[in-house]
């Protein structure tokens, strides 16, 4: 696996967010209620300002119906599918690991991400940011929306 991984495009995110928007004939103020967050929030997204966490990620994809890799440009197409509630990382981290049949101590060097990051995901200590997933993605040679366990497959 090479050392040169997909860095997250604000620019990306924010057009198809703002797209989304669009076509929906929904305005920022009215996604930040239905979502639940400030409308500072959602301008500072679709002006490509800020990305947002995992949850709000999470969170956008499902009100609009589509894939966390749709949304931040890691896939061009928008697959319409059946969508599952997101388990806790330190849950879904054995699965994944399990599923691929790979150590935690490989993914960590594959992924570059240091062994006490994964010590602190596998704890519940903290959560991995979407960088950090999407690595782990792309290691894997999966979705996003898989490796946080909103799809199957």
């Amino acid at each position: 696996m090479s050392d040169i991984f997909y860095c997250i495009n604000l620019s990306v995110f924010a057009e198809r967010l703002s797209e989304l928007l669009f076509e929906t004939n929904l305005n920022p103020p009215k996604l930040s209620k239905i979502i639940g967050c400030g409308r500072a929030t959602i301008n500072r997204y679709t002006l490509g300002n800020k990305m947002p966490t995992v949850d709000m990620l999470v969170k956008i994809a499902d009100y609009f119906q589509c894939t966390t890799d749709y949304l931040l440009g890691l896939e061009d197409e928008n697959y319409s599918q059946t969508f599952n509630a997101c388990p806790p990382f330190k849950i879904r981290l054995p699965q994944l690991l399990n599923h691929y049949g790979i150590t935690r101590y490989k993914l960590q060097k594959e992924s570059g991400i240091s062994e006490s990051t994964f010590y602190y995901w596998a704890n519940g200590i903290t959560t991995p940011t979407l960088e950090k997933l999407v690595k782990i993605a792309q290691v894997l040679k999966c979705t996003l929306d898989f490796v946080i366990g909103r799809t199957k497959s």
